[in-house]
């Protein structure tokens, strides 16, 4: 299952289960949208992969007898950070920016 982490990993804004401005790599890595677009430009510092807008996961089990959603589970309140520096963020998406996420 999706983890839902709770952060920006680079800027530390919070980042709720509902909110529409997370974006996840294929590694669950997660950031905003502001500094996807701004800073990274659609590279992951850890993989170099591309990201995606995650998911909402619903508030209610809409299925009865489904253990589904928030109130079964819930998002995660671990804090995650990222563990490289800004330069060499800038360094590592300036390397491969110019490359479209499939072709990475």
């Amino acid at each position: 299952m999706l983890e839902l982490r709770p952060n920006c990993e680079l800027c530390d804004c919070d980042l709720p289960p509902q909110s529409a401005d997370a974006r996840i790599c294929t590694y669950e890595c997660t950031y905003c949208a502001r500094c996807v677009e701004t800073v990274l430009h659609n590279v992951c510092p850890t993989c170099g992969g591309g990201f995606a807008p995650r998911p909402i996961r619903p508030r209610n089990a809409w299925r009865e007898g489904k253990h589904l959603g928030l109130a079964h589970h819930p998002a995660g309140t671990t804090r995650h950070h990222t563990p490289f520096t800004p330069d060499d963020i800038k360094q590592h998406v300036d390397r491969i920016k110019h490359l479209p996420p499939q072709d990475r």
